[in-house]
């Protein structure tokens, strides 16, 4: 007993080192974060243009965006207003090929602006001519199907003015143009892009600095995370009613309360801070166009902690912590290391994800941060079930029917989200490869937002079958034997039931030993 008491205080100091731990991370990370990152306000940093065909083009930016709801014609920021702007954006030539020019010349070089419509690309280029360049070229100028030096553009017949086109000179033989300061409405649902280009070959090797702010008509947040905002707000209503109703049946049956309650309501009170921060991270953002990044590190951090602290308890529960075993014995340094080493990987992933542009997170890197977070989901799905499986097998041997059908609705709960979680990753993948584009960016929220609803039913499915009552033996560990056939001797004969219970008793004790001899094997 004094072994065990000693594991218990073991892996009490473990768990409360690890929490430690990472709080003072958040306080280090947050309190140290003086500067913003840009989201909605994609800036560029002496970028250089990319060949492709007969052109050199750069990608300025990609969100989804939705129509103005109010039009203006004077072309004033107003409320409700929907569009692209350009602050500051310089183009800066090299001084080779800045020295070719005469500086009397009022035009020594074109860099075109062009902003369209996803479903527009093929209006780019002479596609419609069949030919595969971008730029005109002199063939195609004479015969009057385009303007030499300038991209080749096929004009939308139902909004003539779309694709966008914007034209910025450099002048004489000086090395920077300056794009004058100005703001494209947005008047139509759509994916829109923005590419830099330019067709002279003495313009190779300009680069390009500035920044372009993308906002939507109630604010500055993407088109593909605005209905996050609403999410999260319901999220956080759920995770409050949750908290609500288990901290009443806490209060109520207090008395009987375990150690797993108390590892339950931490992952609750978790849930609740993570939907409540990203909730006010992203009206934030909203109304800003820019994520602080204290505010990211901080609702980034409860993400990630949580995340952790989740899958440590399903892990611990299928272990059957304080149902079939007081401690874990010597494999708590494994399960805590497990869980320290995924929320490194966990943390490394989201603040890829959330800091910086919003479409510029490179996709090598991202898989770079993926792959370990896959890697060790694995590791915690395979040992979970193989633990469920070794506690289904100890409860059948011990014939405690009250804990094997505990056990089993947890299994069956979990096997239908692991079945759920294989079909959604291939409907990801499937969406993914289908939409290249982002053309269903308006959808594509539900991808993220599925991860968080399947995490919130898992959690109500523990605080069901584990919830308080006055009758904590049906689900808590007890070195007695007689609670184990408290429903199997109510259908057995008076003749057969002192054999039985003989027999059981005899089981019970041997698993027990195996249990002792089995913790100090890990």
């Amino acid at each position: 007993m004094e072994q065990g008491e000693l594991l218990l205080s073991v892996h009490r100091r473990g768990l409360g080192f690890l929490s430690g731990l990472l709080l003072l991370l958040c306080i280090i990370i947050s309190s140290s974060s003086i500067t913003r990152v840009s989201g909605s306000i994609h800036d560029y940093r002496n970028e250089a243009f990319i060949p492709k065909s007969n052109a050199f083009f750069f990608h300025g930016g990609s969100e989804g965006l939705y129509a103005s709801k109010v039009h203006d014609p004077a072309g004033k920021t107003i409320k409700g207003k929907s569009f692209i702007r350009f602050e500051d954006v310089t183009f800066v030539r090299t001084k080779e090929s800045a020295s070719k020019k005469n500086e009397m010349q009022q035009s020594t070089g074109l860099v075109e602006a062009i902003i369209l419509d996803v479903k527009d690309r093929k209006r780019i280029g002479g596609g419609f001519l069949k030919t595969n360049v971008i730029c005109c070229n002199r063939t195609l100028a004479d015969s009057g199907s385009c303007n030499l030096g300038e991209v080749i553009i096929h004009k939308n017949p139902d909004n003539p003015d779309w694709p966008k086109r914007i034209k910025t000179s450099f002048a004489g033989n000086h090395e920077e143009a300056k794009m004058e300061t100005e703001e494209v409405e947005i008047s139509s649902n759509g994916m829109y892009y923005l590419y830099f280009m330019f067709c002279d070959p003495d313009l190779k090797g300009t680069l390009i600095k500035g920044r372009t702010v993308w906002k939507n008509p109630d604010g500055y947040l993407p088109g593909k995370m605005t209905p996050l905002m609403t999410f999260f707000g319901i999220m956080s209503l759920a995770y409050l009613i949750l908290g609500l109703l288990w901290f009443l049946r806490f209060v109520q049956f207090w008395k009987d309360i375990i150690q797993l309650h108390y590892h339950i309501t931490a992952v609750i009170a978790l849930g609740m801070c993570e939907m409540a921060v990203w909730y006010f991270e992203f009206a934030n953002f909203n109304s800003t166009g820019t994520r602080p990044m204290g505010i990211t590190l901080w609702a980034v951090t409860f993400t990630t902690v949580k995340k952790t602290l989740s899958r440590l308890l399903l892990l611990v529960v299928s272990m059957g912590y304080g149902v079939v075993r007081p401690t874990l014995g010597g494999i708590t340094s494994k399960v805590l290391l497990l869980g320290l080493v995924y929320f490194i990987a966990s943390e490394a992933l989201e603040l890829g994800e959330h800091l910086g542009n919003i479409n510029d997170f490179s996709k090598k890197t991202k898989l770079f941060l993926v792959l370990p977070v896959v890697f060790l989901d694995s590791c915690f799905i395979l040992w979970i079930f193989s633990s469920l499986s070794k506690t289904l097998e100890k409860l059948q041997m011990r014939r405690n029917i009250a804990k094997l059908e505990l056990y089993r609705k947890f299994t069956n709960s979990l096997a239908v989200s692991v079945l759920l979680s294989i079909a959604w990753i291939g409907f990801e993948l499937y969406f993914n490869a289908t939409d290249p584009l982002s053309e269903l960016w308006q959808v594509a929220w539900i991808i993220p937002a599925f991860w968080t609803l399947l995490a919130y039913f898992l959690l109500v499915v523990i605080c069901v079958l584990w919830a308080p009552s006055r009758n904590p033996t049906r689900y808590a560990y007890s070195d007695e034997t007689g609670d184990d056939f408290d429903e199997e001797g109510v259908s057995l004969t008076s003749g057969g039931l002192k054999a039985t219970v003989d027999i059981g008793t005899k089981l019970e004790r041997k698993a027990l030993v195996e249990d002792l001899e089995e913790d100090k094997r890990e």
